[in-house]
């Protein structure tokens, strides 16, 4: 989803430490300088490119472990207001190749520009007697 300029690794126990309060200790590797950083020193829009790429990844690892699970369908609420331009695009592009793929991705947004990027939307909107919803098929 980086385009190849960042990988996420795990840390050994001997980095982690050891403790209750270990969770998936991760590092960021970037391609470009060589350099591992830690996790916490990603920007938003970098953060949510991360979240995103392990819940891709971790969803493909659960599908290949055990024919009996299908993860058919994945909802991606908001996030997506962190993300300069070029990241939006290269994230949906990435998300509408899955959608090729015989998966439902389900995008919940306030960005106005991802309008524009996703062709089928269903749309929640405010009105005088409550909220209605309403299909927009390109």
């Amino acid at each position: 989803m980086s385009a190849g300029q960042f990988e996420l690794r795990m840390v050994g126990t001997e980095q982690a430490g050891e403790g209750k309060n270990r969770g998936l200790d991760l590092m960021v590797y970037s391609t470009v300088t060589g350099k591992e950083r830690e996790v916490r020193t990603l920007s938003g829009g970098e953060s949510f490119m991360a979240a995103l790429s392990l819940a891709l990844g971790m969803a493909d690892q659960i599908q290949e472990s055990s024919a009996a699970i299908h993860l058919d369908v994945m909802f991606i609420d908001e996030g997506f207001g962190s993300l300069d331009d070029h990241s939006r695009e290269q994230a949906v592009k990435v998300l509408q190749q899955m959608a090729g793929s015989s998966r439902l991705i389900g995008i919940i947004s306030h960005v106005t520009e991802l309008k524009q990027e996703i062709e089928d939307q269903l749309i929640v909107a405010k009105g005088e007697e409550g909220s209605y919803v309403r299909w927009q098929i390109s």
